[in-house]
C-alpha cells in the first residue's frame, strides 16, 4: 500500500540546508521571514514570497488560503488532501487545542498591527496639532517639524499612560457614579458641619413667636462655685451618648476620672470635692431610675444638701423619705423653691438651701423613632423596674399604673402587644416626663377629665423645656453641641457624630402602623415640633449673634489700624516741621492748605468715634499747633480702642 507523500516526507531524515542558505529555526515567524528575504533576492520572487508566508505582524487564517499569481497545482492539492487523514489520526481535544492556538496567535497579531498603526495615526495627528500651535505661539523660533523620534516615543507613551489610567480605573471603580463623586470632590466646596443633618432643607422657616429672651440662652457657669448641672435623662433619645459626652469628651480644667470597667465617673469641681454634674455617668441615679422633671425638681435639692461626694447616692428608702419631706413643704410654703414648677413660675434655674444653682438640661428626639427604638428594647427583656415614678411623695398604686406584662418582662412582644396596652408609659412618654405631674394629681387620671389633663401636661411640658438652661435634639448632634458650648462656654474635644441608621430605623413599618403610632403619642409630636423650632430658631440667632460679633471686631481692628496709620504719619510729618520750618515754608507755601485739607479728612474719618470733640478742636488750628493738636487726638483715639480691647 503507498504512503501518502506527506507521510513519506515525515519518516525521512531531515534535509541538510543547502549552501549559503541559513539554516532553519523552530520559529515559524522567524523563519517565514528569512525565507521571505531569501525569495526576494532571487528571480520569480513572488511565488517564493507566497510560499514563505505572510510578512511579520500579519497572518492567514486557519482555513484561509494565499493569493497566488499562478494557479494552483494538482500535486499541491493532492498533497494537501493526503494530509488531512494524517491530522484525523490525532485526538479531538489536540485538534481543537491547535485550532485555538492558530485562531488566537492570528487575532493577537491583527490586534498588535491595529494598535501599532492606530497609535503611530494619532502620534503623528499629535505632532502636527503640536506644531500648529507652536508655530502660532512661538513663530519660525520652534519648529515643530523638527521633532526627532525621541518626542515621537514620548507622545506614543504618554498617550499608553493615559490609556492604561482609564482602564485600571474602569476595573477600579465601574461605572460613572464614582467617577463623578470624584469630581465632585474636588469641585464642591467644604459643607457646612451644621446644615441638613437629618436631610432637611437648609433654609428654615419659623412657625412659632419667641422672644429675644426665649432665643437667648446665656449660663453664667461657675464650676468653681455652687453651680450644678441636671441632666434630665429620658429614655431612648440618645441620651446615654449625651451623657458619656458629658463626663469624657469636654475641656475641663479638672477632668473627670473615669476608670476602666466602671459606668461612673468622678467630676469634682477644680479644688473640691463637691460634684458639677448630677447625670447618670456621674452621681449614679440618686433619684431613681430615669427620674421625670417632677422627680428631680423634689429629689435634687434635699439630695445635694443632705448627702456630699461618696454619700450622695442615697438608699431607696431614703429617696421616699426625701421626696415626702419636699412634698410636704412644697404643700406647706407655695413661696418655696419646689413649687416654682408651674408653667407661669418656671425659672431658668432652680435654687437649694445652701444657695446651690441647678442648671436642668435634657436630649429630645423624634416621637415615632423613639417609640420604635423603646419597643425593640422592651422586646429584648428591658422593663425599668427601678423606676419609682415619685409623685406628691408617693409612688403610684396598681389601680392608678397597671402593667402591660404578668411575667417578669416583656421580652419578645409583638410591636401590635405593645401599642394595645393603654397603660404604657411609652405613650407620650417625653410630655410626662418634663411636665409637673402635681398640676394633674400625679397618675390618677380621675382628677379632670382626659382633654384638660392633656392640654395642661402639654402646656407644662412647653413650658418646662422653654425655661431649662439647654435641651437638645438626636437628630442634630452637631447643633446640639454648638449650642450647648455657647450656653455654657465649655467646649468639647471631639464633635458629636450624627448617626441615621438606628435600630428604630431597621424597623419596616407601613403607612398606616406610623398613623397609629402618631396618634399614640399625639402629644409627644405636638412638644417635638414646638422644641425643633425652638431649637433651630436658638441656633440661628446663635449664628446671627456670633457673625455680628465677629464683623464688629473686625471694624474696631479696622479702626485701630487706621488710627496707628495717622498717628505714625502725623508724627513724622510734626518732626521733620521742628527739624526744618523755614525750609519747609520756603519749598511748600501751600503747606498750610494741605495741613487744612488734611484736618477735614480726618474730621470725616472720626466723626463715628467716641473721641468726637477732641478732633473738632482742630479746625481753627494752623502750623505746629495744629500738628500738636492732632497728635494728641489722635492718641487719645488709639488709647481709647486700645482700652476697649
Amino acid at each position: 500500500m503507498a504512503l501518502p507523500a506527506c507521510a513519506v516526507r515525515a519518516f525521512e531524515p531531515p534535509r541538510q540546508p543547502e549552501r549559503g542558505a541559513p539554516a532553519r529555526t523552530t520559529c515559524p515567524r522567524q523563519h517565514s521571514r528569512v525565507e521571505a528575504e531569501l525569495a526576494a533576492s532571487r528571480p520569480g520572487s513572488v511565488a517564493a514570497s507566497v510560499r514563505a508566508g505572510p510578512p511579520r505582524g500579519v497572518s492567514h487564517g486557519f482555513h484561509s488560503q494565499p493569493l497566488l499569481d499562478k494557479p494552483r497545482k494538482a500535486s499541491s492539492s493532492l498533497a494537501g488532501a493526503a494530509c488531512a487523514p494524517l491530522f484525523a489520526l490525532l485526538s479531538r481535544g489536540r485538534r481543537r487545542r491547535m485550532h485555538v492556538l492558530r485562531r488566537r496567535w492570528d487575532l493577537g497579531s491583527l490586534c498588535r498591527v491595529l494598535l501599532t498603526r492606530g497609535l503611530a495615526a494619532l502620534g503623528h495627528s499629535l505632532k502636527h496639532v503640536l506644531g500648529a500651535i507652536f508655530s502660532k505661539i512661538f513663530g519660525p523660533l520652534a519648529s515643530v517639524g523638527n521633532m526627532d523620534e525621541k518626542s515621537n516615543k514620548l507622545l506614543l507613551a504618554l498617550v499608553m499612560l493615559f490609556l492604561f489610567a482609564v482602564i485600571v480605573l474602569q476595573y477600579v471603580c465601574p461605572g460613572t457614579e464614582c467617577q463623578l463623586l470624584r469630581l465632585q470632590a474636588f469641585t464642591s466646596p467644604v459643607p457646612d458641619p451644621y446644615r441638613s443633618e437629618d436631610e432637611s432643607s437648609a433654609r428654615f422657616v419659623p412657625r412659632y413667636n419667641f422672644t429675644r429672651g426665649d432665643l437667648l440662652r446665656k449660663v453664667d457657669f461657675d464650676i468653681k462655685g455652687d453651680d450644678l448641672i441636671v441632666f434630665l435623662h429620658i429614655q431612648k433619645t440618645g441620651g446615654t451618648t449625651f451623657g458619656r459626652h458629658l463626663v469624657r469628651n469636654i475641656q475641663l480644667e479638672q477632668p473627670c476620672e473615669c476608670r476602666v470597667g466602671q459606668k461612673k465617673c468622678t467630676c469634682h469641681r477644680p479644688g473640691k470635692r463637691e460634684t458639677w454634674l448630677f447625670s447618670r455617668f456621674s452621681t449614679g441615679w440618686s433619684c431613681g431610675l430615669h427620674a421625670d422633671w417632677t422627680e428631680l425638681t423634689s429629689c435634687v435639692p434635699s439630695v445635694v444638701d443632705g448627702k456630699r461626694d461618696a454619700r450622695l447616692r442615697p438608699s431607696r428608702w431614703r429617696i421616699f423619705q426625701i421626696l415626702d419631706a419636699a412634698s410636704k413643704d412644697k404643700r406647706g410654703s407655695p413661696n418655696t423653691n419646689a413649687g416654682a414648677n408651674s408653667p407661669s413660675s418656671t425659672k431658668t434655674r432652680n435654687t437649694s438651701k445652701s444657695g446651690k444653682n441647678f442648671h436642668y438640661i435634657t436630649i429630645l428626639r423624634d416621637p415615632v423613632s423613639r417609640y420604635l427604638s423603646e419597643w425593640r428594647h422592651v422586646q429584648r427583656g428591658a422593663t425599668w423596674k427601678a423606676s419609682l415614678h415619685v409623685c406628691d411623695g408617693r409612688p403610684p398604686t396598681s389601680e392608678e399604673l397597671p402593667s402591660c406584662y404578668t411575667g417578669d418582662d416583656w421580652s419578645g412582644c409583638p410591636l401590635k402587644e405593645f401599642m394595645d396596652c393603654p397603660y404604657n408609659l411609652a405613650n407620650n412618654r417625653q410630655v410626662r416626663m418634663l411636665s409637673d405631674l402635681t398640676l394633674v394629681g400625679c397618675y390618677n387620671l380621675s382628677v379632670m377629665p382626659e382633654k384638660q389633663r392633656n392640654k395642661v401636661l402639654l402646656e407644662s411640658a412647653k413650658s418646662n423645656l422653654k425655661h431649662m438652661a439647654f435641651f437638645g435634639l438626636t437628630e442634630f448632634q452637631r447643633k446640639t453641641q454648638y449650642l450647648f458650648e455657647k450656653t455654657f462656654n465649655m467646649n468639647f474635644i471631639s464633635p458629636f457624630t450624627q448617626y441615621n441608621t438606628t435600630r428604630a430605623s431597621s424597623v419596616e413599618i407601613n403607612e398606616e402602623i406610623q398613623k397609629r403610632i402618631e396618634g399614640l403619642n399625639f402629644l409627644d409630636m405636638e412638644l417635638y415640633s414646638y422644641a425643633k423650632d425652638l431649637f433651630l430658631q436658638r441656633y440661628q440667632f446663635m449664628r446671627q449673634k456670633e457673625h455680628q460679633e465677629a464683623r464688629r471686631k473686625r471694624q474696631e481692628q479696622r479702626k485701630f489700624l487706621k488710627g496707628r496709620l495717622l498717628q505714625t504719619h502725623f508724627q513724622s510729618q510734626g518732626q521733620g516741621q521742628s527739624q526744618n520750618p523755614n525750609q519747609n515754608q520756603s519749598q511748600n507755601p501751600n503747606s498750610n492748605a494741605n495741613q487744612n485739607l488734611t484736618q477735614n479728612l480726618m474730621q470725616n474719618l472720626t466723626q463715628s468715634s467716641s473721641q468726637k470733640q477732641n478732633w473738632e478742636s482742630l479746625k481753627q488750628n494752623s502750623g505746629k499747633e495744629q500738628n500738636d493738636n492732632t497728635s494728641n487726638g489722635t492718641n487719645d483715639y488709639i488709647g481709647s480702642v486700645e482700652k476697649w480691647r
